[in-house]
């Protein structure tokens, strides 16, 4: 009988080392930093579907690398940045993660190689993870490919015109033309 594992508090290494996969929904509502970043928290909206898998790659000469597969996909609301309506997003991660001990070996071996290289966590909670994920997901300006409402264009017709900003050297030039006594410098 396999083990089971929690989702929210799984033992990383117990489950990479069972190569067992683990997959489910979430319901966005409960996903709170995710739900703000969106323009809309429907209470129908479509559950995060997800599935995570672990293993270890034998390594020779050295300890087994921890690997953790998360995908994971939704479909969430969105403000427009041209129309300002809502726009449906679809949103899909499929992410590879490299466990390795101690913080120091993370962050040194993150930056030289291009899979994700995460400290080895005695628990691991795949709920904040997948919503991690999400967030970086988004993208960093939502909008249609064509918004539904023609977006109103600028009427300048009846906007009086600016009168011009004023030259912030003028000042000093009127200084130096006084000169230090106040008067004019004599020049």
């Amino acid at each position: 009988m396999k083990e089971r594992f929690d989702p929210r508090a799984i033992e990383l290494l117990a489950f990479c080392r069972s190569g067992d996969t683990l997959q489910g929904e979430w319901p966005q509502a409960g996903m709170a930093r995710l739900a703000g970043s969106l323009a809309a928290a429907a209470p129908d909206a479509p559950a995060v579907r997800w599935l995570a898998s672990g293993q270890l790659h034998a390594v020779a000469g050295g300890e087994a690398e921890v690997w953790l597969h998360l995908t994971a996909s939704t479909t969430v609301q969105l403000q427009c940045q041209r129309c300002l309506q809502n726009v449906t997003q679809a949103l899909q991660i499929d992410r590879r993660f490299r466990f390795v001990r101690g913080e120091a070996a993370a962050a040194r071996l993150d930056e030289a190689s291009e899979e994700d290289v995460l400290e080895l966590p005695p628990r691991l909670d795949l709920h904040a993870l997948t919503e991690d994920e999400l967030i970086l997901a988004l993208p960093l300006v939502p909008r249609h490919e064509r918004c539904p409402t023609p977006l109103p264009l600028r009427d300048d017709t009846n906007v009086p015109a600016e009168a011009p900003a004023p030259n912030p050297f003028a000042a000093l030039a009127a200084l130096r033309r006084r000169g230090p006594g106040g008067g004019p410098s004599g020049r």
